[in-house]
């Protein structure tokens, strides 16, 4: 039987997350660089993304960021954009919630763009008014059944 010679299996691997917890510097965009909120994951490393721009663009997801740093619909990301592609970018970097509160609160993202959310697929609450969602039986109703 052969001997491991390695330092541990994949439950050493998934222990590796410890530093999440230390508070980072605030990264600002740059010239190439803009925000973006993801609207919906693609799969394969790959996600569609709302530049704060107003285009929407196909984002991949970089390596180092890949199945290490987990994206959801909704998450504040920073992409990369590309110089020969305007309808491809690459996600550098994801915010985290407090993070992306900063950077409204910095006006970085507009007044619009909606944090701590998963609306991603465009799902918006309205309010219609009170029992919008509901059925409302009248007691005459109620009194014949």
């Amino acid at each position: 039987m052969p001997k491991n010679k390695g330092k541990g299996g994949k439950n050493r691997k998934r222990g590796k997350n410890e530093a999440d917890d230390e508070k980072r510097e605030l990264l600002f965009k740059e010239d190439g660089q803009e925000y973006a909120q993801v609207s919906r994951m693609l799969g394969n490393g790959r996600c569609e993304a709302t530049c704060v721009d107003g285009t929407k663009r196909l984002c991949h997801i970089r390596g180092k960021m890949h199945k290490k740093v987990w994206i959801a619909a909704g998450d504040i990301v920073l992409v990369g954009l590309r110089d020969y592609q305007d309808d491809k970018a690459d996600v550098i970097l994801k915010y985290m919630p407090d993070e992306a509160r900063l950077l409204k609160a910095y006006g970085e993202l507009p007044e619009t763009t909606r944090l701590n959310e998963g609306i991603a697929a465009g799902l918006v609450e309205e309010d219609e008014g009170v029992g919008s969602n509901y059925v409302v039986f009248e007691d005459e109703d109620i009194d014949k059944i």
